[in-house]
């Protein structure tokens, strides 16, 4: 079966970013154990074909002894841990020595970002606005951990990034947003350089039907300086020492507006949604939001006496877990599809370090694509069998990046089945949907002992750091 997978000009290893020209149907006919030699063949020629270009990856690869890779268990000292994309002095987004971070990340990608103007930018926000000129996409976290991380993409990226993102609601929902545009609806702000927001704004405006088609709860974007400092301004106004840190007053005005928001964000929410719900009776909509934004504005609907009226065909995009949430009802699905009267709620699994989304399927797993090569390590970061059921920390290869190294470590924890017997009929790897982060779990930093030798890791980190 592999040599007939490898005869497909839509399969070639050299391409990735082909693999899905006719669509998610192919791909999950297969069997992943019928493509392994072709993620591989494709894993070995984005090895060689960023090794020399990415420096970063360059000195990790020098430092564990690695010219190529020729299994996928020779690759793993070169899997970075997911930390890499952060660790950069604190004191460089303080000082807003965006001179420094930009040379700091120029190691992760074969752009030579020393050819970006940055005269005259003082900000994190005006550092990422100029990337996005010069033809980068950076999108960063939310700075949960007290630091941003920074994934090195680019609009190289950008076709395959869409093709698999509206390929991955089609297969969960059915919708195929190159050909059919709907009014969409999204709770939250218009944009900004956090990777969800950057995501929905790339994806969403075209797949509406332009900006005017795409509504969001708040009209501007996200600052960018507020999250990348968002934990360390907490963390001084406690200590009562907010004033030493010698932040520009606007910012310091602008995080206070952030917060009232915040107080309010809920009744901002239910006002918003039962607008929409009157200007838009008998029309086909998407709606998104979290799964708690989801449930909290049905009751508060059934609660008045507000029920929705869309059109057929409308559904909903959502994730992002139920955020302390107390009293869920046990089948929240159906609750929300009874008061939105909506039947098609999607959903899929990923992350901003991996380009390829995992969508949904009918019986509530998360389907991984061939684009990823998928892999779970135990706790002493052995690498799991790809056989039955397996729990551990998800690691993986993306194959679509063309200008950084796509291998990394993640901080969730998986289950994942590799027996291809879904009864949804799609094959490859599916992981289950009790998905968790290892520092909620262990209720701090997320420590992880690297798959290569940790005195060359060490050495790797303190050389991306931009130590030597």
């Amino acid at each position: 079966m592999t040599e007939a997978v490898l005869d497909k000009p839509n399969l070639s290893p050299e391409a990735p970013d082909t693999w899905l020209d006719n669509g998610y149907e192919p791909l999950y006919a297969m069997s992943w154990r019928g493509y392994q030699d072709l993620q591989l063949q494709a894993l070995k020629l984005h090895f060689a074909k960023v090794s020399g270009r990415v420096a970063a990856l360059d000195k990790l690869a020098e430092r564990e002894g690695i010219t190529s890779i020729d299994s996928i268990e020779e690759g793993l000292p070169l899997l970075f841990d997911h930390r890499v994309l952060k660790n950069y002095p604190l004191s460089l987004i303080e000082k807003r020595d965006v001179g420094r971070l930009n040379a700091w990340l120029d190691r992760l990608t074969t752009h030579d970002l020393s050819k970006v103007d940055l005269t005259g930018v003082n900000t994190v926000d005006g550092w990422l606005d100029r990337l996005d000129a010069f033809g980068m996409l950076i999108g960063h976290s939310s700075g949960t951990t007290g630091k941003l991380s920074f994934v090195p993409r680019s609009q190289v990226e950008f076709p395959s990034w869409q093709k698999t993102y509206y390929e991955a609601q089609r297969a969960t929902t059915g919708v195929d947003a190159y050909t059919d545009k709907v009014e969409t609806f999204f709770p939250g702000y218009r944009g900004g350089h956090q990777m969800m927001m950057k995501m929905l704004e790339l994806f969403n405006v075209p797949a509406a039907g332009g900006p005017e088609h795409y509504h969001t709860l708040y009209p501007h974007h996200i600052s960018s300086d507020l999250l990348s400092l968002a934990a360390r301004m907490q963390v001084a106004e406690d200590r009562g020492e907010l004033d030493q840190l010698g932040l520009d007053p606007a910012l310091l005005e602008a995080r206070q507006a952030l917060i009232a928001q915040g107080k309010r964000r809920e009744q901002d929410i239910e006002t918003w949604f039962f607008e929409l719900f009157e200007r838009n009776r008998g029309k086909r909509v998407k709606l998104g939001g979290s799964f708690g934004d989801l449930i909290k504005t049905a009751r508060s609907g059934i609660a008045k006496g507000l029920k929705p009226d869309f059109a057929a065909g409308s559904f909903i995009m959502t994730g992002g877990g139920m955020k302390g949430l107390k009293d869920v009802p046990d089948d929240w699905e159906g609750y929300v599809r009874d008061y939105f009267g909506i039947d098609t709620i999607g959903m899929f699994y990923g992350m901003s370090e991996v380009m390829s989304m995992s969508p949904r399927c009918s019986c509530g797993n998360y389907h991984i694509m061939p684009h990823t090569i998928p892999l779970l390590f135990d706790r002493e970061m052995n690498l799991l069998p790809r056989e039955g059921t397996q729990t551990g920390r998800y690691a993986f290869y993306d194959l679509l990046p063309q200008t950084y190294w796509g291998g990394f470590i993640s901080g969730d924890q998986l289950t994942i089945n590799w027996d291809e017997d879904c009864a949804c009929g799609w094959k490859g790897p599916r992981v289950l949907p009790e998905i968790t982060r290892f520092a909620e779990m262990e209720g701090g930093d997320d420590k992880i002992s690297c798959a290569g030798t940790q005195q060359a890791y060490n050495e790797f980190l303190d050389f991306v750091s931009g130590g030597e």
